[in-house]
């Protein structure tokens, strides 16, 4: 959804144009149109990771050290 818009964005139409041609592919909402707001999210979403790749790209990494590294035990208070 978000490529399209980007490359209509880029032929000069407005969101508003672009919004009925839009259908939400999965989900509760499947089969229907995503609102304007909606829209405007992504595109706010899509320009920050723009903005910022390198803390994207920390974030990831983050991520995967998580998901690989063994989950520290809990701790026993001192009594």
């Amino acid at each position: 959804m978000l490529h399209t818009v980007l490359r209509r964005r880029a032929g000069g139409e407005s969101v508003e144009q672009i919004q009925p041609d839009l259908i939400i592919p999965t989900g509760k909402r499947k089969g229907q149109n995503p609102s304007v707001a909606s829209i405007y999210r992504a595109l706010a979403e899509h320009a920050k990771r723009e903005a910022y790749p390198e803390a994207v790209a920390q974030a990831h990494t983050d991520f995967a050290t998580l998901q690989t590294s063994e989950l520290p035990s809990p701790r026993v208070a001192a009594r």
